[in-house]
Formats: C-alpha cells, structure tokens, sequence
C-alpha cells in the first residue's frame, strides 16, 4: 500500500510503501517515553520505498534494552515523531502511524512489550466520550 505523511508543523513530508498487515502496537517502556503516551503504533517501509519530500529529519539515537542502536527521526521544529530504524537511516523504517495520513485504515495486527502495558488500558472502551474536547 502507498502512504504518505507529515509532521504537525508540515516542515517534514514524506511517501512510502508499507504492507498494512504488519502494523504493530509496542508498549514497551522506550516506546511510551518517547511516544508521550502509553504505546507507540508503528508499520515497517518496504524496502527502501522510504522517501522525504520535503525537509530533513533530526535524529536522536538510543540504545534498546537488547543493547540495539536505533535511530529516531523526528521534527526539529514542531517534535512530532516520524520514524526508527537502524543507525544511519537503513531500512527498513518504523513509521510512526499518527503520521501517516491514510492512518485509518491502519489498524494494529499485533502488539509487543506487553509486559509493559499499562493495565489501565482495558478499561478505555467502558469511559464516557465525546466529539469534543
């Protein structure tokens, strides 16, 4: 499936090639720091389908709790997330799905690090809801 994307800011634009049954939930500790929230949704490019539009990423470098490098590409200007991937941008890349703009056709196939969930998560569907804020 093609996709493309942006950050919030719009400085960051982007298309790839991704196979949406490989979308993924991590709830891994990293991924919630980083994410800012409680889990992180992501799908892996397809090869090298990856491909800025306009603007250039920063990148900020971890170390997994395996002890793997990863790379993660964000806007330097408004912060939003755009993708991971192994040190010096080799694919494939982890997009990150809020960024994706067909995102709601993306729905998760699978989660990871769920030893790290947060437990509280199960009980989203029994809260009250809005349109709006």
């Amino acid at each position: 499936m093609k996709i493309d994307g942006r950050c919030h800011c719009g400085a960051l634009t982007y298309e790839a090639e991704i196979d949406p049954g490989k979308v993924v939930v991590c709830h891994c500790t990293d991924c919630q720091t980083l994410s800012g929230s409680a889990f992180r949704v992501s799908v892996p490019s397809q090869g090298d389908t990856f491909k800025f539009l306009s603007g250039r990423p920063k990148v900020y470098v971890k170390t997994a709790e395996s002890g793997a490098k990863r790379e993660q590409a964000f806007c330097s200007d408004c912060g939003t997330p755009i993708y991971a991937s192994a040190p010096g941008g080799v694919p494939p890349f982890s997009i990150r799905v809020g960024t994706i703009r067909q995102r709601n056709d993306l729905a998760p196939k699978k989660q990871v690090w769920f030893r790290s969930a947060q437990r509280w998560l199960t009980g989203l569907s029994g809260l009250a809801a809005s349109d709006r804020g």
